[in-house]
């Protein structure tokens, strides 16, 4: 029999870790000496939640949470614009409407409207249009976390370069599911990225309070055992492996920024040749009839436009090079170098974004790693005066 609670009423016991599972080994270690009974294969426990606990069934999401939901469903279909966007909520049976800057969501039963502002994170209007353009990527919520009782551990070897190393006990799994299941570390997602910590001065210096700080504190825990996390799983346990790959990274992003620049130069210049060459043959009959009527000011007044048109490829002919010596290529030949060098700019883009998110995910551990060596892992000067009071 285990007892939760000591026997002076003062403290109970709380499964931190996965301490449970040293217990129950204990258990069996004892019921083995003495002849009792082990279960090798214990189940887990399908277990009771709060809400099933108090209400007997799931409690239900709240409008916020099944706005988000349909906020995450719509852009899942890749809308172009934001009005796109709005017509697939709107398919949604929401009510979307704009009152001054602010636009707000009815769901179907819901007496107050829910304001964009209030959902926070990526679902705000201008976060909505920053993953509609691709300039931010969503993380879906982290079903468990790294919880306070396991710091990491970052060690520097002397006379070498500082190491990372990761506390087994932060990759334990904390929920209860996981309690009576065998003890497992937690795997990162590609959802499991590093984000960089939070600038507490800086914050407090804008004016923040110490709610904001202790917060920020917290958060800066789960966002740097998240890197260890993350670094431990590349094998960058190295504070200077972990720098070269960073700058290796940063170096192999900017080639590929460079090589897509000149592509799309390459691209730019040969489209602009084909509608200078197609404008200068759609305009040729014009400008030689102007030629032929000596450069009258009355025909000029009633075709200036392709007029300007047939002069302004010319110009652009004689700049690069094209004339005497220089045959003006063909439409059909430009087409034809036009496709392989847009083919090429498809594969390098896409390595390109590989490159981007490859680049930014060791570039923000390395700063996360950068900035708790600096600190030493210690709280600032600010939360241990707070702590002092």
């Amino acid at each position: 029999m285990w007892n939760s609670t000591t026997l002076d009423h003062k403290k109970k016991f709380r499964n931190f870790i996965g301490s449970a599972f040293a217990l129950r080994r204990c258990s069996d270690i004892l019921c083995a000496e003495n002849g009792l009974s082990v279960i090798k294969e214990p189940q887990p426990s399908p277990g009771r939640d709060y809400a099933r606990h108090t209400y007997g069934k799931d409690r239900p999401l709240s409008f916020q949470n099944q706005i988000r939901n349909a906020i995450d469903d719509a852009l899942n279909k890749k809308p172009k614009t934001f009005e796109d966007f709005i017509r697939l909520i709107e398919s949604q049976s929401i009510t979307a409407k704009r009152r001054g800057k602010h636009m707000r969501f009815w769901m179907p039963g819901q007496e107050q409207p829910t304001r964009l502002a209030t959902l926070k994170g990526d679902h705000t209007e201008e976060a909505i249009k920053e993953r509609i353009a691709g300039k931010r990527i969503y993380s879906s919520p982290i079903t468990s976390v790294p919880t306070a009782h396991s710091t990491p551990d970052v060690s520097i070897d002397d006379g070498s370069s500082p190491s990372v190393v990761v506390d087994a006990d932060v990759t334990n799994a904390h929920s209860s599911s996981l309690r009576a299941a065998k003890a497992t570390k937690v795997t990162a997602t590609t959802s499991n990225k590093p984000n960089l910590l939070i600038d507490i001065q800086a914050k407090l210096k804008e004016g923040k309070g110490d709610g904001y700080a202790h917060w920020a504190s917290v958060q800066n825990l789960k966002q740097m055992a998240k890197t260890l996390i993350y670094l431990q799983e590349r094998g960058l346990d190295d504070f200077d492996a972990l720098k070269e790959k960073a700058e290796a990274a940063s170096a192999r992003f900017n080639e590929l920024s460079e090589r897509i620049k000149g592509l799309d130069s390459k691209l730019t210049a040969n489209a602009n040749l084909q509608k200078h060459i197609i404008t200068y043959s759609k305009t040729r009959a014009t400008y030689t009839d102007y030629r032929k009527s000596g450069y009258s000011k009355a025909f000029r007044a009633t075709h200036e436009a392709d007029i300007l048109l047939h002069q302004t490829a010319k110009k652009t002919f004689d700049e690069l090079g094209y004339g005497k010596g220089k045959k003006i290529p063909k439409v059909a030949d430009l087409r034809v170098e036009y496709t392989p060098i847009l083919e090429e700019k498809k594969r390098a883009y896409k390595e390109y974004r590989q490159a981007k998110a490859e680049m930014q995910e060791l570039v923000t551990a390395k700063h996360n790693v950068e900035r708790f060596l600096n600190t030493g892992g210690r709280t600032t000067e600010h939360e241990t005066e707070r702590s002092a009071k």
